[in-house]
């Protein structure tokens, strides 16, 4: 059995053996919940948009506002600025932010896999990744996981972050545009962006995370991605509204285990197709793996998501970050139990 389902399984028990405890059996904090996202059409952000379609956060008792920003730093700022509740983000800004002396925890895994991938663009000169000095790379914003992750690919090539320029292109239309229209040499992105641009050729995959293998090649582990995050105080002030956020992510994340990409195409909003529903199924397909199967994140995958950092962050390579609270496990542990 793997460390991740004996970690998960563990965790489990432990709170089952409390008894289980239902979020709509007390009452809600806080009804209304401000979230942020950063780049919600994106298949990485999937869990969110299921959650919110088929009505599983109204089950909970809760409505969620969503404010889409242009990449996952910005919601994060957001956060930390007080404007939104929660953020499905990156779970490495966690580790960021208790770094800062900010304590923002996650507390449901959304997906295993970063599913990001790198592409260069079909006009430029690209043999390794010491190529990528001097290129403009498309992210979807500054200081986002997609921004990190190809610092870290830099990193592992002995370059530093700035032998590359990084520009913020947004999700969905505006990325695929940037690329279409020469104005970055090469893109590190998510779905569905990565299957349009490599299906119409404007694009080669050099390094791809949406599956295990390929993240396990580039990190030499698992590497979390994103996650359900909010404050510490908000968790603590707000105890069963986290519960009732964790639930509903919780049961999305059943929902995945057996959805096909047709039954994802036919949930998500029309316009998340962008106009070629088959190509839109390739991606759902190629997505599919990476989404969590516990919702937990295990220390292991938490300690490579913080040595991909100390990679190339000098900020944080004399950080002392206590890992452990970086996730809270009891609300998707209760949120596991109950579903039984």
């Amino acid at each position: 059995m793997k460390f991740a389902t004996v970690f998960a399984a563990a965790l489990i028990a432990a709170w089952t053996a409390l008894g289980p405890v239902s979020a709509r059996a007390q009452a809600l904090e806080k009804t209304h919940v401000e979230l942020g996202v950063g780049g919600k059409s994106l298949l990485y952000y999937l869990p969110l948009t299921i959650a919110e379609r088929k009505g599983f956060f109204k089950e909970q008792g809760l409505d969620v506002a969503i404010t889409d920003f242009p990449g996952g730093a910005k919601s994060l700022q957001a956060l930390v600025g007080g404007s939104v509740d929660v953020v499905t983000g990156a779970y490495e800004h966690t580790i960021r932010m208790q770094s800062k002396g900010q304590d923002i925890r996650a507390v449901i895994e959304l997906g295993r896999f970063p599913g990001i991938a790198v592409g260069v663009g079909k006009n430029a000169k690209w043999n390794s990744p010491a190529d990528f000095r001097g290129m403009k790379i498309g992210v979807t914003a500054p200081g986002s996981s997609t921004n990190m992750l190809m610092n870290f690919v830099m990193a592992k090539a002995g370059l530093s972050p700035s032998d590359a320029s990084y520009i913020g292109i947004g999700s969905a239309q505006s990325a695929l545009a940037a690329m279409q229209r020469g104005e970055i040499d090469a893109i590190s992105h998510l779905e569905p962006v990565l299957s349009f641009l490599e299906r119409a050729g404007e694009i080669k995959i050099v390094v791809d995370t949406r599956t295990e293998e390929g993240t396990r090649a580039l990190f030499g582990g698992a590497n979390p991605a994103a996650v359900l995050y909010m404050k510490k105080a908000y968790i603590d002030a707000n105890p069963n509204t986290a519960q009732a956020l964790t639930n509903a992510f919780y049961k999305t994340l059943q929902w995945l285990k057996t959805a096909t990409p047709e039954d994802i195409a036919a949930t998500v909003p029309e316009e998340y197709l962008l106009g070629d529903k088959p190509l839109y199924l390739l991606a759902a397909k190629n997505s599919k793996p990476s989404y969590s199967l516990t919702g937990v994140i295990d220390p292991s995958a938490m300690k490579s998501t913080n040595d991909m950092l100390v990679k190339f962050d000098d900020d944080m390579k004399d950080a002392s970050v206590d890992l452990a609270t970086t996730f809270d496990g009891r609300f998707v542990a209760k949120a596991a139990a109950n579903a039984k």
